[in-house]
């Protein structure tokens, strides 16, 4: 009996957030090694929380990555990864591989997922949502390094999203991108990701990674930032709390909440039902960033 008891409160506490956000947008940034995991029940339970979202009238974005499985692919085909500053150098035979995997593997798997969970799902290739513009990096005395076909998302085409969106469809999105040269790029998937919650004026931006967040010593999960102000971020960065990787997330955050998203959350994805946990609990986990 108590344990019926304590499922009522759960359902109960989660009540006023379910109020609160009918109808709402919130795009999910799906990525982490989490996502290859062998055990189907990992990669079942994120497709059973935006289940769940959509049950509750909530309108679920997904951009997903897929790093790792690029990289697999890559050696596969005797194509090495190589990387700088972070981003995968990607040639003309790279960017082929990048594309079949992304749109054509990870992408229709995660929407079958959902399908066969009783929701309903669409798959985008990135190319047909997201514009870029060619990614410079910047090299030694002012030089540019060119990482090839790695784009920065600009423009988002909202017209089909929304129209899923009126449907009750979960929108799943690849983070390639078409370049004005008429090229596929390959994308930071962040950045894709908070662009999409910017240009469909979405309430929350949600990124699921392995890590449990934003972390004050990174070689230490137990020191996960709950709270953080955007105003905070640059001080962050000077003490190189936020460095590497996480800068492209951290900026992306921001960029968002600037624009009018009212919070974003960093939460770890091998944690079972993190979004759900994040978005209906007083708590939360992870790290929320706000204005």
């Amino acid at each position: 009996m108590q344990d019926l008891i304590a499922k009522a409160q759960t359902l109960l506490e989660a009540l006023p957030y379910i109020q609160k956000f009918s109808g709402a947008t919130f795009v999910i940034k799906y990525g982490g090694s989490f996502m290859d995991s062998p055990d189907p029940a990992v990669r079942q339970g994120v497709a059973r929380d935006l289940v769940f979202l959509e049950a509750v009238e909530i309108n679920p974005i997904v951009v997903h990555g897929g790093g790792k499985a690029i990289s697999r692919a890559m050696e596969k085909a005797g194509l090495k990864p190589t990387f700088v500053q972070g981003q995968r150098v990607t040639d003309a035979a790279t960017v082929q591989v990048v594309d079949q995997v992304l749109s054509r593997e990870i992408n229709p798997e995660i929407v079958e997922t959902i399908n066969q969970l009783g929701g309903m799902a669409r798959g985008f290739a990135g190319t047909d949502i997201f514009t870029c513009r060619k990614l410079w990096l910047a090299g030694p005395q002012s030089e540019r390094v060119d990482p090839g076909y790695v784009g920065e998302v600009i423009g988002v085409n909202t017209a089909p999203l929304l129209e899923c969106i009126q449907r009750g469809i979960t929108p799943v999105i690849s983070p390639t991108a078409r370049g004005d040269d008429g090229q596929i790029y390959n994308c930071n998937a962040d950045v894709a990701a908070a662009q999409a919650a910017i240009a469909l004026t979405a309430r929350r931006l949600v990124f699921m990674s392995d890590v449990p967040g934003l972390l004050q010593n990174p070689r230490d999960p137990a020191t996960v930032i709950a709270h953080l102000r955007s105003q905070e971020v640059s001080s962050l960065k000077q003490a190189g709390i936020i460095d590497q990787g996480m800068i492209p997330k951290v900026d992306s955050a921001v960029a968002a909440i600037r624009s009018g998203v009212e919070k974003v959350s960093f939460v770890d994805g091998r944690v079972p039902h993190a979004v759900l946990l994040e978005i209906f609990t007083d708590a939360g986990i992870g790290t929320e960033v706000v204005s």
